[in-house]
């Protein structure tokens, strides 16, 4: 019988070795005329394994990894065929305990399946709850996604039921769904694995939106530095409009939905949902005034649903389990499950799916082994570039949107970035109001000039001129940013800067210009 081994084509499986470790296993079994094949799977997110190699065998899937292109020829000579053991041998890759603790429902195939196999899509629950959807009604549809309790993955958390609702009311004669795969958050990944290892159920997802919604048009906006989740979503959306669950008939019924996949810039704050939209009309990709409301005139001016990937892909399980299924799992008004993803000075980076509920310190500490370095843990930041510095005194601090408000911070795309004791935190709020500087589409002041000055005011605190004063204008440039600016880019960069001087203001104290020359 045939061995299948697979070699993850995940970006960061593939930037740290995949290629070569596969075209190295493909010779090798050339070499050795084995009967075995290979399959380029997504990634199971465990990055510190990466790249991570399996085996099916008898006994289930075994693990190897981090394995080398050098470590090949050594791995058949063990047999790992047969799952023998080797000094990379990691056992039953489900028995992995980082993969094994958790609630995997959006990414249940992800590192499973072959991402550009239907067949393996079907085989894992796939289209079942599209099955579902073309037997109800838009509006049965919408209570549904409505009573699940899923709120957007995006950032805001907005009730994605909601929106919809709200696209389905609406009078237009051409609707569409717009997927915000612009991930331009530091510590995010979980959109790009999505594209990458499991894009049928992005697809599917967006399908069953538009016929919620009465929207037959959908197209996927991405960012071109993900150029492998671009060419992998593209050849998905040719899979399935030949497989007839995407076009005129969506799988046979008397519903049309089809979609395409467009590339942005490099700006940042296309990933806000009117400058997304400015910029997939070929426009320069600026903020819209709000209202009117994209639900009711967004992309070319028609009603529009925009969900981020995640939002969007965690409908079919929805549609498959239900509502009670999904909206059993989380705490509070933050139901279902989160991919969270851990980065930064981290012992063990990557990306873990749990029901929302789990203390800061837990993963912070247990599930990502604490830092890199070894060194304390000093800062956390929660929620890309503009999310808050939370110290240990917060790690109590349950994940759920209504519980990180109340603290002065936000989840946004649930990514983790994790520095040690050597971080300086006036530098990261400098930091904070030079990213806002460069990636502000430049519309409103507060933004603009805001985070100009607020840049000078930090180098004048940190250089130790009139520190008190300075500090006390770089809060109140904050205070104008956050109720001022038309966007979250410039109404977000001041939970970063206040909670690091909040939370750490040793760091915001340094030694007078007068006091170091003597």
């Amino acid at each position: 019988m045939t061995v299948t081994i697979f070699v993850p084509r995940d970006a960061a499986a593939l930037a740290l070795g995949a290629e070569k470790v596969a075209n190295a296993i493909i010779a090798e079994i050339a070499a050795r005329g084995l009967d075995a094949k290979v399959v380029r799977n997504g990634s199971r997110g465990m990055f510190w394994l990466e790249p991570l190699v399996e085996v099916s065998t008898e006994h289930g899937r075994i693990a190897y990894g981090p394995v080398k292109a050098g470590d090949v020829s050594g791995l058949f000579d063990a047999g790992f065929l047969q799952g023998a053991e080797h000094a990379l041998h990691l056992g039953p890759t489900h028995d992995i305990p980082f993969l094994r603790q958790q609630t995997r429902l959006t990414f249940s195939r992800c590192g499973v399946t072959d991402p550009l196999s239907l067949d393996d899509y079907r085989q894992y629950q796939g289209l079942k709850g599209l099955d579902n959807a073309i037997a109800m009604t838009g509006a049965q549809i919408v209570a549904q996604v409505t009573d699940s309790g899923l709120r957007g993955r995006g950032g805001a958390g907005f009730p994605t039921g909601i929106k919809w609702k709200t696209v389905m009311d609406a009078a237009g004669p051409q609707k569409y769904i717009v997927c915000n795969a612009d991930e331009g958050d530091s510590a995010t990944f979980a959109d790009r694995m999505i594209m990458e290892g499991d894009p049928f159920v992005l697809i599917e997802g967006m399908i069953i939106a538009g016929i919620a919604t009465g929207a037959t048009k959908g197209y996927v906006y991405t960012r071109s530095e993900y150029p492998h989740a671009i060419a992998t979503m593209r050849q998905a959306v040719e899979i399935a409009r030949a497989a007839g669950i995407l076009g005129p008939s969506v799988m046979g019924s008397v519903h049309a939905f089809d979609m395409e996949v467009r590339s942005g810039a490099g700006a940042y704050v296309c990933g806000e949902e009117t400058s997304l939209l400015n910029s997939l009309e070929g426009k320069r990709g600026i903020v819209r005034a709000k209202p009117p409301l994209p639900a009711l005139q967004g992309f070319l001016g028609r009603p529009t649903v925009v969900n981020n990937v995640i939002s969007l892909a965690s409908v079919p399980v929805i549609m498959d389990r239900g509502a009670a299924f999904y909206r059993d799992f989380g705490m509070g008004r933050s139901r279902g499950t989160i991919p969270i993803q851990i980065a930064g000075n981290v012992k063990y980076g990557g990306l873990y799916e749990t029901a929302f509920g789990l203390s800061l310190g837990e993963i912070v500490d247990h599930i990502g082994g604490g830092t890199a370095t070894g060194r304390p843990v000093k800062a956390v930041q929660v929620g890309g570039p503009l999310g808050a510095y939370f110290p240990r005194a917060l790690f109590d601090t349950p994940f759920d949107y209504e519980a990180f408000a109340a603290r002065d911070g936000l989840i946004g795309h649930a990514g983790i970035t994790v520095f040690d004791d050597s971080a300086d935190m006036l530098k990261q709020a400098r930091f904070a109001m030079e990213f806002c500087a460069i990636e502000s589409c430049g519309k409103c002041t507060p933004c603009r000039i805001g985070s100009t000055r607020g840049v000078e005011t930090a180098d004048k605190i940190a250089q130790g001129i009139e520190p008190e004063k300075n500090k006390a204008l770089l809060a109140d440039l904050c205070n104008t940013m956050k109720f001022g600016s038309l966007c979250a880019l410039g109404g977000f960069t001041p939970y970063p800067v206040m909670s690091a001087m909040n939370h750490f203001p040793e760091d915001f104290s340094p030694v007078p210009m007068v006091e170091a020359a003597e």
